[in-house]
């Protein structure tokens, strides 16, 4: 795989970025599935957002495996990247973001897995199989999670992915102007925005607005280049001096509360964060894209340290297996692999990933006959803009981040 030269000054830079979230309350079925190793002497430490970090999958998944002990830490991205290439042996594996990979792949962090350990590979989507022609390899999932072309080993296991939009209160706000990029920098919303502080994710929005206001003509905003990097740093900044943006937001309780009481009516937004909102009996909803959602992944990246990567290999192929997919699927986010479909409440999987109308009692803010904001796994999918990358000019970007927020 090609991967980018990359700045170890910056791997060490830590930046708020995406945040945990609390999972949802349902019991697990357990795992169907037998462990070809002994892991009776192993245990699993990891580490990774709270998305997938929950005390409930890791108990299940050491009942289902026959670990002797889990623990979990739930952290930011940017926190553990700088724990683990500070020397760090904590932890067997990071459960990161594709886009941060090569953080550690370059620096000889990962112990790659083969897939032919995972007795769950088996129906895990096209996306993370085969390239589109619509973007070269690294700037999607499947070339970047790969550990070698013939596709034998992954440096990253996928086991969650969404594609993320815009959040909005559509009582204040029309969702034909929520559906554009540009109207988070709009200043009719003068003062009711918000923006992620993840930078990865802050710049491509604004090179999206800006390709759509015509200010801007780049084709991959995952990975702008220098001149593109220059221009969007300077109209995040006049937007910041203008009074745009009413919170730059890096904390998951925070987004969900500004959103509630309308002091923000447009933000980049999690679906979970939508529903939370909802769930609040608040009008709240997930934009449908006119130019296209981010598309990322997170997954199990075992790592060379560990003492413990036959535990590791189980933890990611049970992930695989279905049941800890039902609980991150009902939290608005989607498992790469077909097998949560045997797992899940039918009509339940009907809803998240098939577009039909909700069936049953209210449910954190869904009523009956309410659909899912964008649709079906496969009408969201077709509607990707960009997945998310790690930036060739990351330098550059982030000294503009520094004085976008110093500004």
């Amino acid at each position: 795989m090609n991967t980018q030269s990359l700045s170890r000054r910056r791997f060490m830079q830590g930046t708020a970025g995406s945040v945990v979230l609390a999972g949802v309350g349902m019991p697990f079925l357990g795992a169907q599935q037998a462990f070809a190793a002994d892991l009776s002497q192993q245990e699993l430490r990891t580490v990774g957002l709270s998305v997938t970090v929950q005390e409930r999958i890791l108990n299940d998944f050491k009942a289902a495996s026959g670990v002797k002990a889990v623990s979990g830490k739930a952290d930011i991205f940017p926190n553990t990247q700088t724990e683990l290439l500070s020397g760090s042996t904590a932890y067997d594996c990071w459960e990161t973001i594709a886009e941060r990979l090569p953080s550690i792949v370059q620096t000889d962090l990962v112990a790659p897995i083969p897939t032919a350990s995972l007795k769950n590979w088996t129906g895990v989507g096209e996306s993370f199989l085969k390239a589109s022609e619509k973007w070269e390899p690294r700037a999607q999932i499947v070339g970047q999670i790969w550990n070698d072309e013939s596709q034998t080993a992954l440096n990253m296991v996928p086991t969650v992915y969404n594609f993320d939009s815009i959040g909005f209160r559509p009582d204040l706000v029309d969702a034909e102007e929520a559906a554009m990029w540009s109207s988070l920098f709009d200043p009719k919303f003068k003062g009711k925005t918000g923006l992620n502080v993840d930078p990865l994710i802050a710049f491509g929005q604004a090179i999206m607005a800006m390709n759509e206001m015509g200010m801007l003509e780049v084709p991959n905003p995952g990975n702008p280049d220098a001149a593109a990097i220059e221009e969007a740093a300077k109209f995040l900044i006049a937007k910041k001096k203008e009074g745009q943006f009413r919170a730059l937001w890096g904390d998951f309780g925070e987004l969900v509360n500004l959103m509630a009481s309308g002091e923000m009516i447009l933000a980049d937004a999690w679906q979970p964060a939508v529903m939370a909102v909802k769930a609040q009996g608040v009008q709240c909803s997930y934009a449908t894209m006119k130019n296209g959602y981010r598309g990322w992944a997170i997954g199990v990246s075992a790592l060379k340290s560990s003492p413990n990567f036959d535990a590791v290999v189980a933890y990611a192929d049970y992930w695989l297996s279905g049941p800890p997919a039902v609980a991150v699927s009902e939290q608005g986010y989607y498992s790469p692999n077909d097998k949560v479909k045997a797992i899940m409440a039918p009509e339940k999987y009907a809803f998240w990933y098939e577009g039909a109308p909700w069936v049953g009692a209210e449910e954190r803010g869904i009523k009956e006959g309410d659909l899912r904001d964008g649709g079906s796994l496969a009408t969201r999918a077709a509607n990707v803009a960009y997945w998310h990358q790690w930036p060739d000019e990351y330098d550059l970007l982030m000294q503009k981040w520094d004085e976008f927020l110093s500004a």
